[in-house]
């Protein structure tokens, strides 16, 4: 079995379009009908998320698919991913696969995870929808353009784009419950370890560029340094 976990926090305006985009990805082709279970982390919701996780569990399950919500209340996005992730193993998952609330996965994202024949796949994310940054939109992707590596070979870490199987997740001791960078941390636990790992532009997401970020120290964070560096070369206050 293939599991999915994601983490979230009052996700309600992200959340239908991230679960339409992970249905589309369990029934890729190449997954030759291999069960799917995603496993969405509620932490600390007090929006409608819970809400439109259940709206999807039928349509899941017309698709021989799984999903699932567990529900806690430890603000920490490592802890979420490390709860998903422990649910999905107790239910056999051979491989897992984590992303976020707010991005949504390509079509192929599973499929190409699994097709690097790694041991860990670290993938690229893009953003479409740059106009949560109004004024500043344009110059921000322009210099994310610039700056960001999404092609093969990258050595980018993201959360939202992530696989590794259940083998070497256990032996590098899985996420650390950590308010951010739960992500870079168990990719460094995993170097320790030996595993094998793609650094890979294959596995599509598009994630958002939202101004209100959940995780302090994540990439919402890191695009808010980037258009706060870019106000004084614009000419503004």
């Amino acid at each position: 079995m293939i599991g999915v976990a994601i983490p979230a926090h009052n996700e309600e305006a992200c959340l239908d379009a991230c679960l339409r985009s992970l249905l589309r990805a369990a029934r890729h082709p190449a997954l030759a009908r291999e069960p799917v279970c995603v496993c969405v982390v509620l932490d600390a919701c007090a929006d409608g998320s819970r809400a439109i996780v259940a709206q999807h569990q039928q349509r899941f399950a017309a698709a021989g698919c799984v999903l699932e919500w567990v529900e806690i209340a430890a603000r920490r996005v490592g802890a979420a991913r490390a709860l998903g992730a422990r649910r999905l193993l107790e239910q056999g998952a051979r491989w897992l696969a984590f992303t976020d609330a707010d991005t949504r996965v390509g079509p192929g994202w599973l499929a190409a995870q699994l097709a690097q024949d790694a041991d860990v796949v670290c993938g690229s994310v893009a953003v479409d929808d740059w106009s949560p940054h109004a004024g500043m939109a344009a110059a921000l992707r322009e210099q994310f353009v610039r700056d960001y590596q999404d092609r093969d070979g990258h050595r980018h870490i993201h959360g939202a784009n992530l696989g590794v199987s259940a083998e070497a997740y256990m032996a590098a001791g899985g996420f650390a419950a950590v308010d951010c960078h739960e992500d870079v941390m168990l990719v460094r636990a995993l170097e320790h370890i030996g595993a094998r790992f793609a650094w890979s532009a294959a596995p599509r997401v598009f994630t958002s560029a939202r101004v209100d970020a959940r995780a302090r120290g994540g990439f919402g964070d890191t695009l808010a340094a980037l258009s706060a560096c870019l106000h004084p070369c614009l000419g503004s206050p």
